[in-house]
């Protein structure tokens, strides 16, 4: 048996990475508020509340590492769901000298001009920006101050398998793959990064175990930018399909629709996302670690369920 490690969050990069973790021969507990879900080979699953440090602490005894993939459910409470959960995670680690190992995203960075390479600052101004910005400064913080060792891997819009509704590409494809037309939100025809959370899995599992990793930020190992229009075509031809017409939403829903949904309402901080190019560098991870992204046609299959 290997090393123990602790999973967080049983969402889709969760199970990707406890099965990561179990295929190499390691002891690895998958925790979750309800402790339900689909079997992951090798993991023991167990229900917790992420944001109850004594409880992190205990079920993180003797780990190597805990990994933060966490995804509160509602959108619009990240100010008051997520730091309650950073501060358990953070305290966990600390008792348990744990390597604390989380799963970012790209609001950090905010708009920018250029392809995102992890030297960029955070300086997003939106709430949620703000919200991932505090909690990787916090734990950097504190891995500076010798309290932790932490690290944390950013990736792009999801894509691959048992990503199910959770993206803004894998929510679209049932349709697409019975040959209706969808709408995308923001344009269809900006280039767009999409990372397979395989490889966020893959790039979670080899920044834990590297020294040399800790104490900064990874990009997840992102194949080349594709627009929305291009990435529903490539998955319906590797699944034998026409591709269908995409077309995007008109902008006046987000104007309109804010005030009665809460989701969309959070949609407009981020919609710059899909009206401008929205692309991530990955080199710094391939070069350094060695890891390429998984090749493009097989995310699509992956996300088609082939």
């Amino acid at each position: 048996m290997g090393e123990r490690h602790v999973v967080v969050g049983a969402g889709p990069v969760g199970r990707a990475t406890a099965e990561q973790l179990a295929g190499a021969g390691n002891e690895v507990v998958l925790a979750s508020r309800s402790g339900a879900g689909p079997e992951v080979p090798g993991a023991r699953r167990v229900a917790l509340d992420a944001s109850d440090a004594d409880a992190l602490s205990r079920v993180a005894t003797g780990a190597h590492a805990i990994y933060n993939c966490v995804n509160p459910p509602a959108y619009d409470k990240w100010p008051t769901l997520w730091p309650p959960v950073a501060e358990a995670l953070l305290t966990a680690a600390e008792q348990n000298g744990a390597v604390l190992v989380t799963t970012g995203n790209l609001y950090p960075y905010g708009p920018v001009q250029s392809p995102m390479t992890e030297d960029m600052p955070d300086a997003g101004a939106g709430t949620k920006a703000r919200v991932r910005a505090q909690m990787w400064a916090q734990a950097l913080e504190a891995h500076e101050a010798g309290r932790v060792r932490a690290v944390e891997v950013r990736g792009s819009d999801y894509m691959g398998a048992g990503v199910g509704d959770g993206s803004h590409i894998t929510r679209l494809v049932p349709r697409a793959l019975s040959g209706r037309p969808v709408r995308v939100f923001g344009s269809p025809d900006q280039p767009h990064s999409w990372t397979d959370v395989l490889d966020m899995a893959r790039a979670l599992v080899a920044v834990a175990v590297r020294e040399s990793a800790w104490g900064r930020v990874w990009h997840a190992p992102t194949n080349a930018p594709r627009t929305q229009r291009e990435a529903v075509a490539d998955v319906c031809r590797v699944a034998g399909r026409e591709p269908v017409k995409v077309r995007g939403y008109p902008s006046w829903v987000l104007t309109v629709g804010g005030p009665f949904s809460p989701l969309i309402r959070e949609l407009r901080e981020t919609a710059y996302q899909f009206e401008r190019p929205f692309v991530l560098d990955s080199s710094a991870i391939a070069h350094h670690l060695g890891l390429e992204p998984t090749p493009w046609d097989e995310v699509c299959r992956r996300t088609a369920g082939l």
